[in-house]
């Protein structure tokens, strides 16, 4: 999973509106003079008195509110504040300013949490601040329900975590308040490493159960990306994970015909190109499959993951057909070897670009080698080995 960068918010100073003494209660007198004096333990006695004796105290219940907040009860801060707004609105914009005030507060101290939990090495003490961090960024999330940046950087705390089921729930959310590339991913993400897990779990034990709970994460994971593929038809991450989504849940021909669709309808598209090469290639399609990565390349030709699986689909057709020849006992044939030479520049190019790959040298020495290139297959094959160490 991912570890990502929260963000800071600005925060605007909400003054306190407190209306002049006159014709005050005792109680609110006394309360406004102790809220001047920031003793809120006693501001809180006067304010208890007052709503006991004016449960309709609209300005009672909002000072109980704001010292509430001051003494950082923010349970007991909203319910006041929510009973002074059903008495009147006469403190509404105070205590909407009120309630940004002490979530941007608490906002920026989730963020400070976890940056010091970012650069505590400790793993122990690091898990405090996390902690720490989480329970600020629970705390926004009351003040400010809809805010979809509380609930990005409360999930991206937990996922720092690998607190992955306690991640899902603000995801979510963040998908209902902002419907976030970011939601979409990291929420596919942790589906289909669930759907992924209990497919192997299910391939040790058997036990039909966990076959049906991987289909059933596959299905959600398919069906949420799906939602996302169609805001974000760009986003490389949502289709690659979306078409292994598709593989995982053996819905291969589905994929195939989603993907198709999408080709047609954005032939200028290269990751729609690019995840229908995949599935092609999958489905042992090699033709196809070579035809939708040389387009994606022809759209951008430093696309590295096009280029890389145009060579792994001439070699696995190369392999094929190889395989063939020895089913029929064609040891004359030698065409099988065109298919390498046809992926030799690509892998010769990828490796180019990403040098520090060791499985990347390992196949391009293993090409080498079936084409006779002994000494550059020793070269490759030393790289790999460099890499691996």
């Amino acid at each position: 999973m991912h570890r990502s960068k929260l963000f800071m918010v600005f925060i605007l100073l909400a003054g306190l509106a407190v209306t002049g003494f006159e014709c005050s209660s005792t109680e609110l007198t006394s309360a406004k003079l102790y809220i001047q004096q920031k003793n809120y333990d006693k501001a809180l006695e006067s304010l208890k008195k007052e709503v006991e004796k004016n449960p309709k105290s609209d300005e009672g219940y909002y000072l109980l509110g704001y010292v509430n907040g001051e003494l950082g009860n923010y349970d007991n801060m909203i319910e006041a504040y929510n009973k002074s707004v059903a008495i009147s609105s006469q403190f509404a914009k105070n205590i909407n300013d009120s309630k940004k005030y002490f979530w941007a507060q608490m906002f920026n101290q989730g963020v400070g949490y976890f940056q010091k939990g970012v650069n505590i090495k400790d793993k122990d003490s690091s898990t405090i601040y996390y902690d720490k961090s989480i329970s600020s960024f629970a705390e926004a999330v009351k003040l400010e329900p809809d805010s979809a940046d509380t609930y990005k950087n409360l999930a991206f705390v937990y996922m720092s975590e690998q607190k992955y089921d306690d991640a899902i729930k603000p995801l979510q959310k963040l998908i209902e308040k902002e419907k976030s590339a970011d939601g979409y991913k990291y929420l596919g993400e942790i589906y289909y490493d669930k759907a992924t897990k209990l497919k192997a779990k299910y391939e040790s034990t058997k036990d039909a159960q966990d076959s049906v709970q991987a289909m059933d994460y596959f299905n959600k994971t398919i069906a949420l990306l799906e939602d996302g593929r169609k805001l974000y038809p760009n986003n490389s991450e949502i289709l690659l994970l979306l078409s292994n989504s598709y593989i995982g849940a053996q819905k291969i021909d589905v994929a195939i015909d989603v993907f198709k669709a999408g080709v047609e309808q954005d032939p200028s598209n290269k990751y729609y190109r690019y995840n229908y090469g995949v599935l092609l290639l999958g489905a042992k399609d090699y033709q196809a499959a070579e035809e939708q990565f040389k387009k994606a390349i022809d759209i951008d030709p430093q696309y590295q993951n096009a280029i890389y699986n145009l060579a792994v689909t001439l070699v696995k057709w190369g392999a094929d057909l190889n395989k063939e020849a020895e089913a029929r006992n064609d040891t004359s044939y030698t065409g099988y070897k065109d298919k390498y030479k046809e992926a030799l520049p690509y892998l010769e190019k990828v490796v180019k670009m990403k040098g520090d790959d060791a499985s990347m040298w390992e196949l391009l020495g293993r090409v080498y080698t079936i084409l006779g290139k002994q000494d550059e297959a020793t070269k490759a094959f030393n790289e790999a080995d460099k890499l691996r160490k």
